[in-house]
């Protein structure tokens, strides 16, 4: 026998990558105040930052390492 302690490992639930909000080039991360929201609703909680994501077309992907990509995409304003 060793004179080291045993070492426990704990198990957990695995971690869900965290999603990325893109408006231009602005990328804004996932975090708690988020986590458990729809895209709809976080844009609803953005849109006071970034008005231009009010009206916004939405277009969501993943990368590579499995983590989604939520893009807000303007639509053109009318001049005049």
């Amino acid at each position: 026998m060793s004179d080291m302690p045993e070492q426990t490992i704990e198990t957990t639930e695995p971690v869900q990558p965290q999603r990325v909000f893109k408006t231009g080039a602005t990328r804004i991360v996932e975090d708690d105040s988020m986590r458990g929201l729809t895209v709809a609703q976080v844009q609803q909680l953005l849109k006071s930052t970034y008005p231009e994501i009010a009206n916004a077309t939405v277009r969501e992907t993943m990368n590579a390492d499995g983590q989604k990509i939520v893009d807000f995409l303007p639509l053109p304003g009318r001049k005049g």
